[in-house]
């Protein structure tokens, strides 16, 4: 191998973009063009024609994923251009073997995609004597949003079998280096190429990092096993807090399918971008001994929410509580009712949503509970559940989907940065996410 091999994954839906990010992607030095399963399925073989028309020069994968009848689909992928062609490495070893032959009748290699095998290495040696020429390390989206990563697969197999093989799964340009130093050849790349503002440069950055990875295992293989057993401890709770830090309360509803919003409540001062886990607290008719007691409570970082019983003519939450929050380092209050002294609160720097601002307190009898589950506009919130806010509005993600959640919404955000990329330079929305093909057909 003279380096490592860039493969653009074209995992759009909308022909007319995926040539547009391809021709970016290859001036950033993507070498191979992969026709990703969500546009074949969108555009049928159209797209590997077009594709390999306008890419004459590259090598066209074709990712048909296929799982039956292997001679046919190879053949449909081999005849409109394709020069590798995917099949499921789950598939029975009958429609891999004749894929294999199809392959070789039609002068196209067949990669085998690992994609939720169960046993990757002995299911890699088995692929190896059907005649399969590339394997493919693979971890899919889904499964990336709850931690799984192409590494630690890549490391199971490399360096047991001798044919060449692809990492695919969220690879950036810190990861394909790392994928290629754990024994990658070929490197599946696609939202951190396709859904890139500057699509050509994220290519040549991640080309770079891949380059300078070979390079470092070309001067000293002889440590190449000690390097790639080394694994980062990842902190989760602050990689969570900095993924929900870089997108918008709209990109979590939208990662939740529109689920998790509050209702009814407006931003009033401080630092409208926050992210945190929540402390609750119940109170009644704007009592507020429990919400202060709950910044005794709270950890740094962490986001007071307050159920009082949406209430807006009396506050349980005021000034002096929120300079309370600042000295513990508290990030932010949401409440379901009313808050006071919003002119000091403004001085604080800390985050305040409530419905209603009121200046009648109630009296601090001692009313409620702290840490049990609440109801805050309209949204059941419990201790440790995700808070993410801005000036849209607030969302509660819960704690066993957070990591989730945030990874799905990184996807989303980043795909807006590209979309919005689009327009800026003359597309319009609706044209280029074709919205009149995609419409739901009435019945």
């Amino acid at each position: 191998m003279s380096g490592p091999i860039l493969q653009a994954a074209l995992d759009l839906t909308e022909l007319k973009r995926a040539v547009q990010i391809g021709k970016e992607a290859v001036a950033g030095g993507a070498d191979w063009i992969e026709v990703g399963t969500p546009l074949i399925k969108s555009e049928g073989m159209n797209a590997v024609r077009t594709l390999k028309s306008v890419f004459p020069d590259n090598t066209i994968v074709a990712d048909m994923k296929i799982a039956d009848t292997g001679t046919l689909e190879v053949e449909m992928a081999a005849k409109a251009g394709a020069d590798i062609v995917c099949v499921l490495a789950s598939s029975d070893n009958s429609v891999i073997e004749e894929a294999v032959r199809a392959g070789n009748l039609y002068g196209v290699k067949i990669a085998a995609d690992l994609l939720n095998v169960p046993n990757p290495l002995e299911r890699s040696l088995e692929l190896e004597k059907t005649g399969v020429d590339i394997l493919i390390a693979h971890v899919g989206i889904d499964q990336q949003m709850k931690g799984m990563d192409a590494i630690s697969l890549l490391r199971e197999i490399a360096g047991k079998v001798s044919l060449p093989i692809g990492a695919a799964g969220g690879l950036d340009a810190v990861s394909a280096g790392e994928a290629v130093k754990a024994g990658a050849s070929i490197l599946l790349v696609g939202s951190s190429i396709t859904k890139a503002a500057d699509v050509r440069a994220a290519a040549a950055e991640i080309k770079k990092s891949a380059a300078a990875a070979y390079g470092t295992l070309s001067d000293n293989a002889a440590s190449k096993t000690a390097k790639t057993a080394k694994t980062a401890i990842k902190d989760v709770d602050k990689e969570i807090h900095e993924i929900f830090m870089q997108v918008s309360a709209p990109n979590v509803t939208d990662a939740m399918h529109r689920k998790g919003a509050m209702s009814g409540l407006v931003s009033y001062c401080g630092n409208v971008k926050v992210a945190g886990r929540a402390l609750v607290v119940r109170t009644v008719a704007g009592d507020w001994a429990k919400p202060v007691e709950a910044i005794d409570k709270a950890k740094k970082g962490e986001i007071i929410v307050i159920d009082n019983g949406g209430r807006t003519d009396v506050a349980p939450w005021g000034e002096l509580a929120t300079w309370s929050c600042v000295s513990k380092g508290v990030a932010g209050v949401v409440i379901d009712g009313a808050v006071r002294d919003i002119d000091g609160i403004k001085e604080t720097g800390v985050a305040m949503f409530a419905k209603a601002v009121c200046p009648n307190a109630g009296e601090p009898k001692g009313f409620g509970e702290i840490g049990a589950e609440i109801v805050c506009c309209g949204q059941n919130v419990r201790n440790g559940d995700w808070i993410v806010a801005d000036e849209s509005g607030v969302v509660v993600v819960p704690k066993e989907r957070a990591y989730e959640v945030a990874r799905r919404a990184l996807e989303i955000h980043k795909n807006e940065v590209r979309i919005r990329a689009e327009i800026k330079s003359g597309g319009t929305l609706s044209d280029l996410l074709e919205l009149y093909k995609w419409e739901k057909k009435q019945n």
